[in-house]
């Protein structure tokens, strides 16, 4: 994003609101909607959900915002995809509250980094 962006986001000065708490809103609410939005996703019963930002800008990625999603439940399975849509929701809710001032934004980068539970276990990105 442009410095002009990223700049009004820290200082709170994005006419819409306050962008980062009102992303947190929509990516809880993402990771508790994803078996409505992907087929085949069952619901779950989610014990925790949570989504932290943080505002970088260092060469060569320049200005940007970080997004991390935790998701956890109880049950026999994995909740990787419900983090995804925690992410992916909250990226799009920035982008929204944001579009006004700059256009030229880009989302990307979204994985999973770390899984624990499920059928298949402990699995860690190597990147």
């Amino acid at each position: 994003m442009t410095k002009e962006t990223f700049d009004l986001i820290k200082q709170d000065k994005i006419k819409k609101g306050n962008v980062l708490t009102v992303a947190q809103v929509a990516g809880i609410q993402g990771a508790k909607s994803c078996s409505q939005l992907i087929p085949l996703c069952h619901p779950i019963g989610l014990t925790k959900a949570s989504v932290a930002f943080t505002m970088s800008d260092d060469l060569p990625l320049g200005h940007r915002v970080d997004i991390e999603a935790h998701v956890r439940c109880k049950g026999e399975t994995g909740v990787e995809m419900e983090a995804l849509a925690a992410v992916s929701a909250a990226a799009l809710t920035v982008f929204d509250m944001c579009k006004a001032v700059s256009k030229d934004m880009r989302i990307g980068g979204i994985r999973v980094v770390e899984k624990s539970g499920g059928k298949s276990g402990r699995w860690t990105s190597d990147e």
